[in-house]
């Protein structure tokens, strides 16, 4: 089915600044992420030692919080916001840009005060932020504010898409447009479990009107929304994927109906599957923790079929581009373009990525991986690979799209020198981490030989190689500031907003994949059912509940 894209309407300058906004604010919260990064990976490589008034975890928990949660979320944001101004009809409608703009600034407002408060080392409890380490009461409003910032933003596309369909009655909606829709909609489902998580136990207990804190029944309100966080992620480096990919290579999507299927399933198995990562703690049903397992690996089913339209829009494309023999098709692709280089290393990573979720995931081998580096090496082969080389991919192009610049040779070659950097030096720290994680080296600990015990001098070589990577790594992220810089005082000129058509195609998308009543309610009774009845125990049972602990 060929989707009506209005490839022709550029986006509107006031929306373009909304967006570039959002941008600019995601590679700040990068590069001091990065630095935090690269210093925690120097002390744990036994390469430099801290100031005193500069703590490792302080700088683990800058590290996870900017470059996992407020790079990606302010990076999303932006990038679907772009999309939807461009899909539907040019330009976000007046209240829907208010939104935008007040959800930037609550978004905003939420980082400074945040950071602020890990620098003072107010705020040390790591980006998973458990119970009973406790932070500073601001620290949780500030995280409040980036979640509720998020929230209107998510409204500004729903208000947006929805006037579009109410003005193009009978016609499906752009396809951009629907995956933001379904992304902002499982966003918005599963961050309710931290905004209560963090409201209504967290605030209280910080500010000393409750003593104890229930802190099983917190850590499973958080992994309600930490896993679902991931597919946030993940999302919109499929839409890059399904949308903009093809445009890029010259060819069409393979299938429209294929892709939006694709996301209502990672919509409906997305939220329901946080017990995963609480396979080895007690106080969960073993029962609960089966189901929750199952529906993970539901997920793998639109992952596969991602994989096969995107590598079928590959094949097609190059075979009418005069490609031959089994593998033809491969050669025809745009190797020296970094909005299809950058993306693509990002595809390629997600294989290994995938499979170490589903390791992850499964009882038996989670207990051996439980804890350790390996988690961290698949959470870099993730996030910090396939999705982050996809969104420099999208930087290349979306910056100067929005500024009225043009993407010189030089910057595809600067780009595609960025990601070569960045494989090298993820190599190096994600397959030392994978490998130490195998031989028991723990997550989440400061350099140190356990009193030189034998075990922990074996790790020492496989430390100093992920130490390696992280420089190199950084050094990539330098130079993708400067990028970001130089695409900012490119030339003058026109950048192309890729947007593809699908591919013509007899039988017609199903109008039930837009029954939003329909799919929410799927999404609302599995939620339900994974998880209504554990809370339930945790809450008409409690534990005595924990007092706080400030552990730096």
């Amino acid at each position: 089915m060929k989707t009506d894209t209005n490839q022709a309407l550029p986006i509107d300058r006031r929306d373009s600044k909304l967006v570039l906004a959002h941008i600019l604010i995601a590679f700040g919260a990068l590069l001091l992420g990065g630095i935090a990064g690269l210093l925690q990976g120097m002390v744990r490589g036994g390469m430099i030692t801290l100031p005193a008034d500069i703590g490792y975890y302080q700088l683990l928990t800058a590290h996870g919080v900017l470059m996992a949660l407020v790079f990606t979320t302010f990076f999303i944001i932006g990038f679907m916001l772009s999309g939807v101004a461009k899909t539907t009809g040019g330009q976000l409608l007046p209240l829907a840009r208010r939104l935008g703009w007040i959800g930037f600034a609550m978004m905003t407002a939420g980082t400074v005060i945040g950071t602020i408060f890990i620098l003072l080392n107010k705020a040390t409890v790591l980006y998973t932020f458990y119970a009973p380490m406790q932070a500073s009461p601001w620290y949780y409003i500030a995280l409040v504010l980036v979640v509720t910032g998020s929230w209107m933003s998510g409204i500004a596309i729903f208000y947006n898409y929805r006037r579009w369909k109410k003005s193009n009655r009978g016609k499906m909606s752009p396809l951009f447009a629907f995956m933001a829709v379904v992304t902002m909609t499982m966003w918005m489902v599963a961050t309710l479990g931290v905004a209560f998580e963090i409201v209504f136990q967290l605030i209280p207990w910080s500010f000393g009107w409750v003593e104890r804190v229930n802190v099983m029944l917190s850590r499973s309100l958080f992994w309600l929304f930490g896993h679902p966080l991931v597919y946030f992620w993940l999302m919109p480096a499929y839409i890059c994927w399904y949308v903009v990919i093809p445009k890029v290579i010259g060819g069409k999507l393979f299938s429209d109906a294929l892709a939006r299927l694709s996301f209502l399933l990672l919509l409906l198995f997305s939220i329901p599957v946080g017990f995963h990562h609480q396979l080895m703690e007690p106080g969960i049903s073993s029962f609960w923790k089966y189901l929750q397992v199952v529906l993970t690996m539901m997920v793998v089913i639109p992952s596969l079929m991602t994989a096969f339209s995107i590598f079928a829009t590959f094949e097609r494309t190059g075979r009418l581009q005069g490609a031959t023999g089994l593998f033809g098709w491969f050669k025809k692709l745009p190797w020296k373009d970094v909005r299809f280089f950058a993306p693509f290393m990002g595809m390629l990573i997600f294989i290994p990525a995938g499979a170490g979720g589903i390791i992850n995931a499964s009882n038996q081998m989670n207990a051996v991986v439980h804890n350790t580096l390996w988690v961290t090496g698949h959470f870099h082969l993730t996030a910090a690979t396939s999705v982050a080389l996809t969104f420099f991919g999208i930087t290349y192009w979306l910056i100067p799209s929005l500024t009225g610049r043009t993407l010189t040779s030089r910057m595809h070659k600067l780009g595609i020198v960025q990601t070569v950097i960045w494989m090298i030096g993820m190599f190096f720290m994600s397959a030392s981490m994978h490998t130490a994680g195998l031989f028991g080296s723990p997550r989440r600990t400061a350099y140190t030989t356990y009193q030189d015990h034998p075990d922990a001098i074996f790790w020492m070589p496989y430390h100093v190689a992920m130490a390696v990577g992280g420089i190199i790594l950084f050094a990539g992220l330098v130079l993708m500031i400067y990028n970001v810089i130089s695409l900012l005082r490119a030339p003058k000129g026109y950048t192309e907003y890729p947007i593809a058509e699908s591919e013509e195609s007899p039988e017609l998308t199903p109008r039930l994949f837009e029954r939003w009543g329909v799919w929410i309610t799927l999404v609302v009774v599995l939620v339900l059912v994974a998880y209504s009845m554990p809370m339930m125990d945790m809450v008409n049972h409690p534990v005595p509940g924990s007092k706080p602990f400030v552990t730096w």
